[in-house]
């Protein structure tokens, strides 16, 4: 196999297709927002991209059918004046520095052969504590793509994230730009600790008023309160093991 192949399925006839890319990251927050378009919206594999970046081994079906993983574009037709989409979604990233820019760059491409000119980069960004108001943090190629993000409810916070943001999101704002693309990532605040779907239908909410879509939550909120529930019983252990005297906690052996 080559580094990278390019699985091309089918050619579809997209509507001014935008591409929106959910890989894995902090919180799960893009992977969960990209495959929850691809589930609840009329959806068809048109790319699979493999690459020896990705981990050594198979995906395997409930039929016990094995395929080698990769990554896999979506072409998802919506309803109403807004554009197509072509959706980015996979288990995994790339295992080095080199490999980020040899994905991304063959991401760029399967996308723009689809007829992609404009990009968004879903993931999410950690806070280190549990978040009762979901805030959507923005980046974006150009200043002229503030505004709509801002009227969307997308806050543009001062060297934030900090340190940049970093894999395929920030690769398709970086090289996106250089190719010309209109490209910008939206991140949903994440307490960083559990997969978090409140997140990711925050940062879909945003997708859905700038796209001019509309896609139903149910099984994000359903996945939201099982989450919940864990995050009671986390809270619960907690506060019983605070409540242990110390003396009891030490270690004998």
């Amino acid at each position: 196999m080559d580094e990278i192949e390019i699985n091309s399925l089918a050619e579809p006839d997209l509507r001014d297709p935008v591409l929106i890319e959910g890989l894995p990251g902090v919180g799960h927050v893009g992977k969960l927002a990209a495959e929850h378009l691809v589930e609840e919206l009329d959806s068809e594999l048109v790319r699979q991209v493999y690459a020896d970046e990705f981990p050594p081994q198979v995906t395997v079906n409930d039929e016990g059918v094995a395929d080698l993983t990769c990554a896999e574009l979506h072409a998802v037709t919506t309803e109403g004046d807004g554009p197509d989409l072509v959706v980015l979604t996979g288990d995994h990233q790339a295992a080095t520095n080199d490999g980020h820019y040899r994905l991304t760059t063959a991401f760029l491409d399967a996308a723009e052969s689809l007829g992609v000119e404009t990009a968004y980069a879903l993931g999410g960004v950690p806070t280190g504590e549990l978040i009762e108001e979901y805030t959507v943090l923005g980046a974006v190629s150009g200043v002229e793509q503030k505004a709509t993000l801002e009227d969307a409810g997308v806050e543009f916070r001062p060297d934030e994230p900090e340190g940049g943001i970093v894999g395929v999101s920030g690769l398709i704002l970086g090289l996106g730009k250089r190719r010309g693309l209109d490209a910008a990532c939206l991140m949903g605040e994440t307490s960083g600790y559990l997969v978090d779907p409140k997140s990711a239908q925050a940062v879909l909410e945003v997708l859905e008023t700038v796209l001019d879509f509309e896609v139903d939550f149910s099984s994000l909120e359903d996945r939201a309160e099982e989450m919940e529930e864990v995050v009671g019983k986390i809270q619960e252990m907690q506060s019983q093991q605070q409540a242990i005297p110390d003396e009891e906690l030490r270690y004998i052996g």
